[in-house]
C-alpha cells in the first residue's frame, strides 16, 4: 500500500504531500489544476519514460517520491532487496521509499530504498506494487500469459492441483524427448565414435602394453648399448679387488687383509687398534663381496648381444605408437582405454535406451492428453463463469450490451501451462464480432472493462493498489454511481486511487484530496500558475462536490445534493 506521495516541481505542482490511506481514494479538482499531476508522478516512480517537459518552468528538476508498506516476502520486497534497497521492518511489515528525479534537460535519477537504482528497477518492482488503468496506459491483462494467469487464479484450487500434476509429467516427457532427440540427431557421429573406439582398444590389446614398460625398457637399452664400456668396467673393479693368481699383492682385498693383520698382532697392547681391526675384517667381507657380484655381473653381460637389443627397440618402437596416439606414457595409454572401454558401452546400449525413451514417451503423451484435457476443461468452466460475471458488472457501468468473452482453445500440443491458448475478448455489442482488450474500445470504455474485471479479480488476484484515471470519461446518472459503487467494492480488498471529475464517483471514496490551482502576478503582467493538494475534511468535501456539481460551492442546493450522494455512500457522519 502507498502510504505517502510527494511531488516538487512537476507541472503545476510546486510542493505537495499526499497522505494516502488503505481503501478508496479519489483525486479532484478543477480542469487545468493539475490532477494528472499526480498519475504522471506515480508514473515516473513506476519507471516510465521521464519528460523535461513534465519540470515546472523554472525550476532545475522535478522529484517524485512515494512511501510503500510491503510484506517483507513479497516479490517486491525481494527484488528491492536484490537491488541494494535498505526496508525498515516493523510489525511484519516493511517501509520501502521509492523515489525518482528528472532533470530540466530530461535526464533522471532512480533510488529504491534509499539506494541509485537502474529505472528499470523502479519498473520490475513497481509490476508488483502498482497498477495504473488511464486513457493511454498498458493493460495489465494485455499478455495471453497474464490472462492465462488471471483465469487460473479464478479457476482456483481444483485447476491448481490438476495443472501441478500435468506438470511434472510434461517435465519428464520434455526431458526425455529432448534426450531421444539428442540421441538421434547424433546417431552418426556416436557410431563413428564407437567405430574409433573400437579399432583403437584393439589396437592397444594387441600390443599388450604394461605399466611402466616404457620406462623399463628405455633403462634396458640404455645397457644394452653399452655393453662393452660396462663390461670394461665390471672387469677392471673386479681385478681391482681382487687379482688374479699372477698379480702383483697391490689389489684392495690384498691391502686391506695386510692392514687387518697388523693391527691385530699389535691389538692386544692397544683395544683401539683391535676394534681398528675387527673394522678392517668387516670391509674385507664387504669387498669380496662386491668382487663377487662384478664377477656375476660380467658374465651376465657376455650372454646378452644385439639380438636381445633388437627386440627392446622393436617392443619400444610398438609402445610410441600407442603414446603418440593416445596419451603421453604407457601409463596413459592405459587408463586412456579404462575410459574408453567404459565410454564404448554406453555408446553401445543407445539403441535399447532409444526405445526404451521412445516407449516412455508414448505413455507420458497419453497421461498428458489426458490431463490435458482436465485442465482444458476446468478453465473452459471457469472461462464461462468469469466472463459472465463481468459482463454483469459492465451492464451495471453503463455498458449494458458489451460482454467479455474468454476463449479457451486447444492447441493439441502439449506446453507447459497446458495445451490451451486463452484470449480475453470484448464484444461491444450484439452481433459485433469480439476483439482483442483494448481494440475497437475508447479509452474510458477500456478503463471500465478493465474496472469490472479487476472487481471480480480482486479476491483471487489482488495488486497491492490500483490506479484509474478518468474510468468514468463519458458517462453520468446511475451509470456514475455504479462506477463508484463498484470502486469501492474494489477497494475493501486493495488500495484504489481514482482520478475523477465525477461527484457520484467521490461520493463513494473514503479519503477525498483536492488539486487547487492558483495563480500569482508577476512584474511583467505574466501569471505563474502553481497548484496546491490538500485532503478534505468533512465539511470541505461538502464544498467541494458542491463545486462538482453546480459550480458553486456555496449553493444551497448543491450543498443539499453533495449531502444527499455522501449520506447514500456512506460516508456523511
Amino acid at each position: 500500500m502507498i502510504e505517502e506521495i510527494r511531488i516538487r516541481d512537476l507541472g503545476v505542482i510546486t510542493d505537495a504531500t499526499l497522505d494516502l490511506g488503505p481503501g478508496f481514494t479519489v483525486v479532484t479538482g478543477e480542469t487545468g489544476a493539475g490532477k494528472t499531476m499526480v498519475i504522471t508522478a506515480l508514473g515516473l516512480l513506476l519507471g516510465a519514460r521521464s519528460d523535461a517537459g513534465a519540470v515546472r518552468i523554472g525550476a532545475k528538476s522535478a522529484v517524485a517520491e512515494a512511501l510503500v508498506h510491503v510484506d517483507p516476502r513479497s516479490a517486491a520486497a525481494v527484488r528491492a532487496g536484490e537491488a541494494g534497497a535498505e526496508l525498515e521492518e516493523y510489525n511484519g511489515a516493511a517501509e520501502l521509499t521509492l523515489a525518482r528525479t528528472v532533470n530540466a534537460d530530461g535526464r533522471s535519477r532512480a533510488h529504491v530504498g534509499g539506494r541509485s537504482a537502474p529505472v528499470g528497477v523502479l519498473a520490475e518492482v513497481g509490476e508488483h506494487l502498482v497498477v495504473v488503468h488511464g486513457q493511454t496506459d498498458q493493460l495489465r491483462l494485455k499478455s495471453a500469459a497474464a490472462q492465462r494467469e488471471a483465469l487460473d487464479k479464478y479457476a482456483g484450487s481444483p485447476l491448481a492441483a490438476e495443472l501441478g500434476t500435468y506438470r511434472e509429467d510434461y517435465a519428464r516427457w520434455r526431458a526425455a524427448a529432448g534426450e531421444l532427440s539428442e540421441l538421434r540427431d547424433q546417431a552418426r557421429d556416436r557410431l563413428r565414435e564407437a567405430e574409433y573406439l573400437t579399432a583403437a582398444l584393439e589396437e592397444i590389446e594387441a600390443v599388450d602394453p604394461q605399466p611402466g614398460e616404457d620406462d623399463s625398457l628405455k633403462a634396458e637399452a640404455m645397457r644394452l648399448s653399452n655393453l662393452e664400456e660396462l663390461r670394461t668396467a665390471a672387469v677392471n673393479a673386479h681385478s681391482a679387488l681382487i687379482a688374479d693368481d699372477f698379480g702383483d699383492g697391490t689389489d684392495a682385498t690384498t691391502l686391506v687383509d695386510a692392514a687387518k693383520r697388523q693391527l691385530e698382532s699389535a691389538g692386544e697392547h692397544d683395544p683401539a687398534l683391535a676394534a681398528s681391526g675387527q673394522r678392517l675384517a668387516e670391509v674385507g667381507y664387504i669387498l669380496a663381496d662386491i668382487a663377487t657380484e662384478l664377477a656375476s655381473y660380467g658374465a651376465s653381460l657376455d650372454s646378452e648381444g644385439p639380438e636381445r637389443l633388437a627386440e627392446v627397440e622393436s617392443r619400444r618402437a610398438e609402445l610410441a605408437g600407442l603414446v603418440r596416439k593416445y596419451a603421453p606414457s604407457i601409463d596413459g595409454v592405459l587408463e586412456w582405454s579404462g575410459e574408453s572401454a567404459k565410454r564404448l558401452a554406453e555408446l553401445s546400449s543407445d539403441d535399447s535406451r532409444i526405445e526404451a525413451l521412445e516407449e516412455e514417451i508414448s505413455v507420458l503423451a497419453e497421461r498428458l492428453a489426458a490431463r490435458g484435457a482436465a485442465v482444458t476443461k476446468l478453465r473452459t468452466e471457469a472461462a464461462a463463469e468469469l466472463a459472465q460475471r463481468v459482463s454483469d458488472e459492465l451492464t451495471a457501468l453503463a455498458m449494458k450490451d458489451a460482454n467479455l468473452v474468454i476463449e479457451v482453445q486447444p492447441t493439441g500440443e502439449p506446453g507447459p501451462h497446458g495445451a490451451d491458448s486463452i484470449s480475453f475478448l470484448l464484444a461491444p455489442h450484439p452481433g459485433a464480432p469480439a476483439r482483442p482488450l483494448g481494440k475497437g474500445a475508447s479509452g474510458g470504455e477500456l478503463s471500465r472493462v478493465m474496472l469490472a474485471i479487476e472487481v471480480v479479480l480482486a479476491a483471487v488476484d489482488p495488486v497491492p493498489t490500483f490506479i484509474f484515471d478518468e474510468v468514468d470519461a463519458g458517462v453520468g446518472g446511475k451509470a456514475a454511481v455504479e462506477i463508484g459503487r463498484r470502486l469501492a467494492m474494489l477497494a475493501k480488498h486493495v488500495q484504489v486511487i481514482v482520478v475523477t471529475h465525477l461527484p457520484q464517483v467521490a461520493a463513494f471514496a473514503d479519503h477525498h484530496i483536492r488539486v487547487i490551482k492558483t495563480s500569482t502576478a508577476t512584474d511583467d503582467s505574466t501569471g505563474v500558475t502553481a497548484s496546491d493538494v490538500r485532503v478534505l475534511g468533512q465539511e470541505e468535501r461538502i464544498k467541494e462536490l458542491a463545486r462538482m456539481l453546480a459550480g458553486q460551492e456555496d449553493s444551497a442546493t448543491a450543498r443539499a445534493h453533495a449531502e444527499e450522494l455522501l449520506d447514500s455512500a456512506g460516508h456523511l457522519q
